[in-house]
């Protein structure tokens, strides 16, 4: 089966990998967001540090909606979703949406 990239050390120059489509490597609850790489279409809706919002998440282009819950904190803002999601990585865009409008998005650290 293939191997997928499941994790890079930069500092070990280490690469993980997990063979195979259904490693349970591949599979995240959540993801991380740095403060500087959350961006707002709505600051009226903007989250202060320490509040939390249950919201809708995509992750990937044409990708159904999830059922998330953002939580802002002091370093950035996590995103936990209900169910576990495939293939989450650094460098990918995630948008949360209130019903079908766009609210914020901001790249995945």
């Amino acid at each position: 089966e293939p191997l997928f990239v499941l994790a890079i050390d930069v500092q070990s120059n280490v690469v993980y990998v997990g063979q195979g489509h259904a490693h349970p490597g591949l599979n995240r609850k959540g993801l991380f967001i740095r403060k500087d790489e959350v961006h707002w279409i709505r600051p009226d809706l903007e989250l202060k540090e320490g509040e939390t919002q249950k919201c809708r998440v995509r992750i990937r282009y044409r990708q159904p909606l999830q059922d998330a819950l953002l939580i802002m904190r002091g370093e950035g803002m996590y995103i936990v979703f209900d169910e576990l999601q495939r293939g989450i990585a650094p460098g990918q865009f995630a948008a949360w949406y209130y019903d079908d409008e766009v609210i914020g998005s901001g790249v995945i650290s």
